[in-house]
C-alpha cells in the first residue's frame, strides 16, 4: 500500500504544481482572469487528484485480489490526497516567495474593483477592504499560508476519495477479473 499511496500523490501534487506554476504566469499577463483561473486550477486539481480513483484501484486489484472495503480504500485514497496536497501547498511556499509576493494585494485589489463594478455601495466596499487588509496580513504567515492552501485542495481530494472508494468497494465495478 505504501509504495502505491507514494507514488500517486507525488504524482498527483507534480501534476497540480505543474499546473498552478504555469497558470500563474498567464494570470500576470490578463490570458487568465481570477474567476476563470479559478476553474482551471480546481479543474486541474481534479484532473491531478483522479490518481486517488487510480491508486485505489490498483491497491484493490494488485494486493487484495478485487475486494476492497470502503474503509481501506478510503485510507489508500486520503492518504494519497494528503501527500499531493502537501506537495501542492509546498509549492505554491516556494513559488509565493520567489514569483508572488504580491498575490494578495493583487486580488483585493481585483476584487474590490469587481465589488465597485457591481454596484457595491462604498461603505460595503470600505467593509471588505477592511477585512482584506486583515487576511493579507494573516496570510503573510507562512503556517497560516500553508493551512489556507492545503484548505484549497484537501477538500477536493476528500470529496474524490469519498466517490472512488464508494465506487471501487464494488467488486464488479471496473474489475481486474471480468467474470
Amino acid at each position: 500500500m505504501k509504495r502505491i499511496v507514494i507514488i500517486n500523490g507525488l504524482i498527483a501534487g507534480v501534476i497540480v504544481s505543474a499546473m498552478l506554476v504555469i497558470t500563474q504566469p498567464l494570470l500576470e499577463k490578463g490570458i487568465l482572469n481570477y474567476e476563470n483561473g479559478t476553474v482551471v486550477g480546481y479543474t486541474s486539481m481534479v484532473v491531478a487528484l483522479s490518481l486517488v480513483f487510480v491508486g485505489i484501484k490498483s491497491y484493490r486489484d494488485q494486493y487484495l485480489k478485487g475486494s476492497i472495503s470502503f474503509g481501506q480504500a478510503f485510507k489508500v485514497g486520503i492518504l494519497i490526497a494528503l501527500i499531493a496536497s502537501v506537495v501542492y501547498a509546498l509549492s505554491w511556499e516556494v513559488y509565493y516567495n520567489i514569483a508572488a509576493s504580491d498575490f494578495m494585494d493583487k486580488y483585493t485589489q481585483h476584487y474590490l474593483a469587481k465589488m465597485k463594478e457591481e454596484g457595491a455601495s462604498e461603505a460595503e466596499i470600505i467593509e471588505m477592504r477592511t477585512e482584506m487588509e486583515k487576511f493579507n496580513e494573516q496570510y503573510k504567515n507562512p503556517i497560516v499560508r500553508f493551512g489556507v492552501t492545503l484548505v484549497e485542495i484537501l477538500p477536493v481530494g476528500l470529496l474524490i476519495t469519498l466517490i472512488s472508494a464508494a465506487l471501487l468497494r464494488n467488486k464488479k465495478f471496473l474489475s481486474a477479473n471480468p467474470s
